[in-house]
């Protein structure tokens, strides 16, 4: 499990892709909160995230680093709008986590696919899972 700076790193960072838009609309404060609560994060102290700045923590585990990449390929999706700017966010986001850039891509291509635009889980290991063979 990730420790407490790395899990408020976690949240700073989806917080700030939450913002790429300049709003974030109550169904992304509700997904962030969701996930705040996943976490063991406390709604005050991930409240105060929107208002200060954290270390940001690089994920040690693989597996850590395609599961947040998956938390925010499902905030962008939380409502049900994509912009130019949160796809290529997202990708650079993939890349800066050292996931494999085709992976990334086929992700990005396969969301389409499913209801919500929401990837099972053993759909993107499976992705991530090919490109690593």
């Amino acid at each position: 499990m990730s420790t407490y700076k790395e899990k408020l790193s976690i949240l700073s960072e989806m917080i700030s892709f939450a913002r790429v838009n300049n709003e974030i609309k109550k169904s992304e404060y509700d997904f962030l909160l969701g996930v705040a609560n996943q976490l063991e994060i406390d709604q005050k102290t991930f409240d105060s995230l929107f208002h200060r700045k954290v270390e940001k923590m690089t994920l040690k585990l693989e597996s850590d680093r395609i599961l947040q990449f998956h938390r925010i390929v499902l905030l962008m999706n939380v409502d049900r709008e994509q912009s130019e700017q949160e796809i290529e966010r997202l990708h650079n986001i993939g890349l800066r986590l050292g996931l494999p850039p085709a992976a990334i891509d086929q992700v990005l291509k396969v969301m389409y696919n499913y209801p919500d635009m929401v990837v099972p889980p053993k759909v993107l290991i499976n992705i991530f899972k090919a490109y690593y063979n």
